[in-house]
């Protein structure tokens, strides 16, 4: 890329203007969305301007719309709901309000608008845009815009971003504000489950989500609830008996607490609302349960959001300004959508259409239809909760195969749902199941039991490893785990851990050609906080601990408050990946985050002292730097410290902190506790067919590199790549792939703390079509 191309983004917006609104109902991430909107156009040389309340602010301007400045919208990343106001507007659904509105934006020369809202906001939006020309004309005939002011305003481009914590929008995985959504509501699950714990207790909960289900789906994968009840898949017709079947047989199991998770828009096959209520006087008529019932409400709307919103709105942010400022006349309005971690552009338009398309489905009872157009993500979270709650196990104890289960390396939020959902959808398959304690140490030991369905009851939400976990190899103890395996008849491993599970992988491999007796297949599911196994963008854990780190980090900036002016120097985990440095540094807004694989010199960090030290002079009197905690030997965190001390006497104070082990605990996140359990589904499904295909003469042998993978999440789809192939993609020496996704990501982060950098403009997203992206791998 030349150096003109890297320049034009520095130049891309001046002369030109933006308009940001948030309209529709509040999400958590809209701030963060606004913020790099203001920043990024800023940066880009267009003047940026808020438009208070919405479109009701559009409509009413003067003082609603207001020019923004780039310490304008300091401080506002970890605020819930949307500083800038929203409101529900009619006058901008009458042509007049519309008329009113063209005229604020022609007087102000402003031709872009970016919306961030829900699917009736950006609807609204194209219809703004489409009328655009006829608006204006009217505006010149009444006299009250000139010629030459409706030549400047000829066309006006539109982009929307949507804010939704229903994820209801056809077209993008996740929608800013679900995520955090999903953080409440479980908050409350886990609360619920201790106080229920005491009693013997049935709650029925009530979610958010009028026509989509996706919060009381993800939320019942995520709690292991009994039952779900989601308007686009109503339940057989005798559900009652089917329910209460269910809730006895859970009771027998010697379970204390019944979980039932309704959507605010459950219907049955007839259309018939089935709510919260009704539930609850079936159970206690039926069962005579003491059952309780919680209806959530705005509660799931409200708080700080989540580190993947505030990531999730920034990149659509600065993806929402480079669209606009390529526009032109011919471009459609588009609508910037995440597809696995990638952000996309679709047409608004197309998008609005499949959105509508389910409604109609539903309202004409075609529910298959629906789930269909949901799109693939949704269908496999439906899949792996139907499996998980409504299939009774097996049973008789025959046990088709036996298949061992493990973590290895140092424990990840998230791994004990990995484990949950391996063992029971093992026993649905028929499988014996063992767990193995002390991850390869305990399998040379003998430190294996079997596991039976409520020997993992509860697992899903507890932090930690409940098996223990090692760091130690298998190498030096092969002889022992060769017989173990043989004697405990174990024909398939699944390996749960960090970029020790992978290299154990690897030995295991290595060590086929001396013992047959570790021909048998196996897969890795990375689990670590660092999130630097091979193969895979995300692993379990990292989500917990980036929202720890964020969560920590907003305190510690908060703790400064009203005190005069200070830059905290932050140390996170991470071994060599630089991972949580970078990640968090753009979900807390860093000034700076040192990593290993974006080596800095002491010119760096000078510039970056003196970029405090400007910052310092504004409104603006807090700084906050990351430092992962390998990113260099002689840099240390102390150096930096003592650094920033020295340079800033007079000017600001330092204090640093060493997050430590608290990054590795806590109880995990609603991304890690679903990814965990989909992960886990899948590695079991694999392991099933596997073991199928290399059973020879009586007994299991499989020798082929592709028996011994590592499932991963690749940018769209959950892929099992061979270990071996995976070698080459490897710094052993350092512990990381050598090509890393989210590095992609580290100009963002250095625009929105006001560096003057280059941004590279090559990886911007192009315009694909909703049906391609929708028959295309989904995420997991």
């Amino acid at each position: 890329m030349t150096h003109e191309e890297h320049h034009a983004a520095r130049t891309l917006g001046i002369g030109k203007a933006i308009a940001v609104l948030t309209s529709g109902g509040d999400a958590q991430g809209m701030n963060a969305a606004v913020r790099a909107v203001v920043r990024v156009g800023i940066f880009t040389g267009a003047r940026v301007f808020f438009v208070h309340e919405g479109y009701q602010g559009l409509v009413d301007g003067g003082e609603h719309i207001r020019e923004a400045t780039w310490e304008s919208v300091s401080m506002m990343l970890q605020l819930g709901g949307t500083v800038i106001g929203s409101a529900r507007c009619k006058d901008f659904r009458e042509r007049e309000g519309r008329v009113r509105a063209a005229y604020n934006l022609v007087k102000l020369g402003i031709t872009n608008l970016c919306v961030i809202g829900g699917d009736g906001s950006l609807t609204g939006a194209d219809t703004f845009r489409s009328e655009w020309s006829d608006l204006l004309n009217d505006l010149q005939k009444a006299g009250k815009i000139t010629a030459e002011e409706a030549k400047k305003s000829s066309y006006l481009n539109i982009v929307g971003l949507v804010g939704s914590i229903d994820n209801d929008f056809c077209g993008t995985d996740m929608t800013i504000g679900t995520d955090s959504a999903l953080h409440r509501i479980i908050e409350i699950v886990d609360a619920i489950t201790t106080t229920a714990q005491s009693h013997q207790r049935t709650f029925v909960l009530e979610v958010m989500g009028r026509h989509c289900g996706y919060l009381a789906l993800v939320t019942s994968l995520s709690c292991g609830a009994d039952w779900v009840f989601i308007p686009e898949c109503p339940p057989d017709d005798d559900w009652e008996d089917h329910l209460c079947r269910r809730l006895s047989e859970t009771r027998t199991r010697g379970s204390r607490l019944n979980i039932i998770i309704v959507a605010e828009g459950a219907i049955d096959k007839d259309g018939k609302p089935i709510t919260s209520e009704d539930i609850k006087n079936l159970v206690v008529k039926r069962l005579g349960y003491d059952t309780r019932v919680t209806v959530l409400g705005h509660v799931q709307r409200g708080g700080t959001p989540s580190a993947f919103d505030r990531i999730l709105g920034s990149r659509m942010g600065v993806e929402a300004v480079m669209a606009l400022l390529e526009g032109t006349p011919d471009t459609p309005a588009c609508v910037v959508s995440l597809s696995g971690n990638q952000a996309v552009r679709l047409p608004l338009m197309e998008c609005v259409q499949v959105t509508k398309e389910v409604t109609k489905a539903m309202n004409e009872k075609k529910f298959d239809e629906a789930m269909k157009l949901r799109g693939r993500s949704f269908m496999n979270n439906w899949e792996v909760y139907k499996l998980l709650a409504h299939v009774r196990p097996p049973v008789s104890k025959t046990g088709l195969h036996t298949v061992a289960v493990m973590n290895v390396g140092a424990p990840a939020a998230g791994m004990n749902a990995a484990v949950r959902s391996t063992v029971r959808i093992g026993l649905i398959q028929g499988n014996r199941v063992l767990v193995v304690h002390d991850g390869f140490e305990g399998l040379a030991k003998g430190q294996i039991e079997e596991a039976g369905w409520s020997y993992v009851g509860g697992w899903i939400g507890q932090g930690g490893s409940k098996l223990g976990t090692k760091r130690t190899l298998p190498k030096k103890n092969l002889e022992q785990i060769s017989a173990n395996i043989t004697k405990f008849n174990i024909q398939g491993l699944v390996i749960i851990g960090g970029f020790e599970a992978y290299t154990g992988g690897l030995e295991l491999m290595e060590g086929r050609k001396q013992f047959d007796e570790l021909c048998i297949p196996f897969v890795v599911i990375p689990a670590t906080v660092s999130n630097n196994v091979p193969g895979s963008d995300f692993s379990v854990g990292a989500d917990t601990a980036l929202n720890t780190i964020c969560t920590t980090c907003d305190r510690i900036k908060q703790s400064a408050a009203g005190t005069k002016r200070r830059v905290f120097i932050i140390e996170t985990m991470g071994g060599y990946c630089g991972y949580l440095a970078t990640m968090a540094g753009l979900a807390a807004g860093a000034d700076a985050a040192y990593i290993f694989e974006e080596p800095f010199t002491i010119r760096d960090l000078q510039a970056n002292v003196e970029h405090l030290v400007q910052k310092m002079k504004t409104t603006v009197k807090r700084g906050l730097v990351l430092r992962n905690e390998k990113s260099n030997e002689n840099y240390t965190t102390d150096f930096i410290f003592n650094l920033y001390s020295e340079e800033g006497k007079g000017i600001f104070d330092s204090r640093k902190n060493v997050l430590g082990h608290m990054q590795q605990g806590g109880s995990p996140t609603p991304f890690d506790r679903n990814f965990a359990t989909k992960m886990g589904a899948k590695a079991m499904h694999w392991m099933t067919g596997k073991i199928k295909e290399s059973y020879r003469n009586g007994r299991i042998f499989a020798n082929t590199p592709d028996s011994g993978c590592v499932l991963g999440m690749r940018k769209r789809a959950l892929v099992f790549q061979p270990v071996t192939e995976l070698k080459d993609q490897t710094d052993f020496e350092h512990r990381i792939p050598k090509e890393q996704w989210w590095l992609k990501l580290r100009p963002i982060l250095k625009i929105l703390a006001k560096y003057e950098i280059d941004l590279d403009t090559s990886e911007h997203a192009h315009l694909e079509h909703i049906s391609r992206k929708r028959s295309g791998e989904a995420p997991v």
